[in-house]
């Protein structure tokens, strides 16, 4: 999406993330160790960094659980911004939680949702 490799975005995930938002607009997500958001706010650019999450992330239909989250955060009413915050620290904090139980390999996105619910309504 900005024309460059993916270690040159790695050498400056917070610039590259900021690049992504200028040049798209909107709330961009840069996953990875350490998954940056960005959008505008009044004219200036906001980054919030995540640190929760595990390399057994790295599998098929993680991402659909993420964007069902935000789907879904959105629907109830919260802002992108915020929607996209909660919900890339909420798909990371269950996935640390599934890898505690059963450990990183072979984690399975559908072993994150007992979390996910656990995590949601707590109070």
């Amino acid at each position: 999406m900005l024309g460059v490799t993916t270690q040159e975005i790695q050498t400056d995930r917070f610039d590259s993330v900021r690049q992504l938002q200028r040049q798209w607009g909107g709330v961009c997500l840069l996953k990875g160790l350490g998954s940056l958001v960005c959008h505008d706010s009044a004219g200036r650019q906001e980054v919030a960094l995540c640190t929760e999450g595990n390399p057994g992330m790295a599998s098929g239909g993680m991402g659909d659980v993420l964007s069902g989250l935000v789907g879904a955060l959105l629907a109830q009413g919260l802002a992108a911004p915020a929607a996209l915050r909660l919900a890339v620290c909420l798909h990371g904090e269950a996935a640390d939680l599934a890898a505690a139980q059963d450990g990183e390999r072979g984690l399975l996105a559908t072993d994150l949702l007992p979390h996910v619910r656990h995590l949601i309504n707590k109070r």
